[in-house]
């Protein structure tokens, strides 16, 4: 467990180092935040730091640094490197300046901090995109929870009828009514669960492939055929699938979207960086954790140890030697969790999956909804401090989460594809957001590279998947990374073009 240990350190290390330079670079003072100034005891208002943190990392953390790191973790230990270098130089920058400009804008959300500063055209598109992946936030997270609890008790549909009611109320409540009560609750035990898991690696100290080793040997002791990470790295080439799968854990434009929520709580900005980059930086830990669980249960035949032996008859009978489906395929993200939970941590550990797979998702669905009600409401300029308003706004913003609610249960691939367009279109958020922090530190002529260099590798990133994805346009490999060549040479070349006009004038 060298290379986990390294990069659980070097992630500590970050927080300390990388982003005290980060905060050193935007400079945050005393002038009074939103959270004072614009006080309506509905959306603008000041709660403890500490709840401000543990808000903050369950509203980004949802099951994204689990699910994620699980299959992330099918391509290698090179999982780590993206992780680490991912969450530490992009994923936290990204937070902690989108949170920081929406104080400086009076708790202003991502499309018109995008319209400030890349333009009202592209604060248009962006409104739009936020809006419709917002809503796809909300239709995914109420359809995966209930097919959870299904299982455990009762019929899904009854499900999906109490976690949307639950929407609904803590969407219009004020925030400090539920989201302020609740969610340090589940953040905590998001938290103590990984915790507690990182102890169970150190006790056990497995002899995991580190990330020197040979990854085309990796495998279990009976064959690479069983694992079926072949299979699943040939359909899914590491660049740029590593980088869209590992989203949460390491960048998410999704965050931007959540930032606002706590800008508008925060009363001085002083917290931004425990607040935003230290969020940030947990999510990552989390993630890290759950990388290296998968490469234990995957790679190291760890299922053997969790998996229970009528479930490890039923696998084996259903394999029959490659006819049937993988370890990959066969012991999906959520049963993971469920069973290393159960096996390592008992009858609390499964309580506190439950907490992981269910109410991580159901709370990420909520503040996903409310965001979007307070950028549609920004937009057309009508006031939430009345509940009225809040329904004019909500009633038509659920309708929409319904229909996709109910294509996606009528359709058999429906999940797949909704997620699928999720995924990318989260990266692609963030590709919006670390542009418009770049034109920021231009112009108040500080060191843009800190976000540059992340705009740059995540449009590539976001493009080459958009070409090679078969969801989308579906060509091989060859053509996928030329087209993100040329993107990366117009993008260098656009950015100089206008950072020379800007500076001579």
């Amino acid at each position: 467990m060298i290379s986990f240990t390294l990069s659980l350190l070097a992630l500590i290390i970050g927080y300390f180092i990388y982003g005290h330079f980060v905060e050193h670079v935007f400079g945050p003072d005393d002038r009074p935040t939103p959270a004072v100034v614009k006080y309506d005891g509905v959306d603008f208002i000041t709660l403890p730091s500490w709840k401000i943190f543990m808000i903050q990392f369950l509203n980004i953390a949802g099951t994204g640094p689990i699910f994620g790191a699980i299959m992330g973790a099918w391509f290698g230990p090179v999982a780590y490197l993206w992780i680490v270098f991912g969450c530490i130089f992009a994923g936290a920058v990204h937070d902690y300046l989108s949170g920081m400009l929406s104080i400086r804008h009076g708790g202003a959300n991502l499309p018109d901090l995008v319209g400030i500063y890349l333009g009202q055209r592209t604060k248009t598109v962006m409104l739009i995109f936020s809006v419709l992946l917002l809503m796809m936030v909300g239709a995914v997270f109420v359809l995966s929870p209930a097919i959870i609890l299904e299982g455990i008790w009762g019929e899904k549909i009854m499900w999906i009828v109490v976690i949307f009611v639950y929407y609904v109320v803590a969407t219009m409540l004020p925030v400090d009514k539920i989201i302020g009560k609740i969610y340090p609750l589940f953040a905590f035990s998001l938290i103590f669960m990984a915790i507690a898991l990182m102890v169970g690696l150190f006790i056990k100290m497995p002899a995991l492939p580190e990330l020197w080793s040979d990854v085309a040997s990796l495998g279990t002791k009976e064959s690479s055929e069983l694992l079926g990470v072949e299979e699943f790295a040939s359909n899914n080439p590491i660049f740029p699938c590593l980088f869209i799968t590992i989203a949460c854990g390491a960048i998410s434009g999704f965050h931007a979207t959540q930032s606002p929520l706590m800008a508008r709580c925060v009363e001085s900005e002083k917290l931004g960086r425990p607040v935003f980059y230290g969020s940030m930086i947990t999510e990552g830990v989390v993630a890290l954790i759950w990388a290296t669980i998968s490469i234990f249960f995957f790679y190291n035949d760890g299922w053997r140890e969790v998996v229970p032996a009528d479930q490890i008859q039923t696998f084996f009978a259903q394999w029959d030697h490659g006819k049937g489906k993988t370890l990959v395929q066969f012991f999906d993200a959520p049963m993971v969790v469920k069973m290393i939970c159960s096996s390592w941590l008992g009858v609390f550990g499964g309580i506190l999956a439950l907490l992981g797979v269910v109410a991580a998702p159901i709370t990420s669905g909520d503040t996903a909804l409310r965001s979007a009600r307070l950028i549609i409401a920004d937009f057309v300029g009508l006031d939430q401090q009345s509940v009225k308003n809040r329904f004019y706004i909500s009633i038509p913003l659920f309708a929409v989460v319904v229909a996709l609610l109910v294509w996606q249960m009528k359709n058999p691939n429906g999940f797949n594809v909704i997620w699928q367009y999720f995924g990318w279109a989260n990266q692609t958020l963030s590709v919006f957001t670390l542009w418009t922090l770049t034109v920021y530190l231009v112009q108040k002529k500080k060191p843009f590279i800190i976000t540059l260099i992340p705009a740059l590798f995540m449009t590539i990133v976001c493009s080459s998947f958009l070409v090679m994805s078969p969801q989308a346009f579906g060509f091989n490999t060859s053509i996928g990374y030329g087209v993100a060549t040329v993107i990366l040479v117009l993008s260098l070349s656009g950015f100089f073009a206008w950072y020379r006009k800007v500076t001579t004038r």
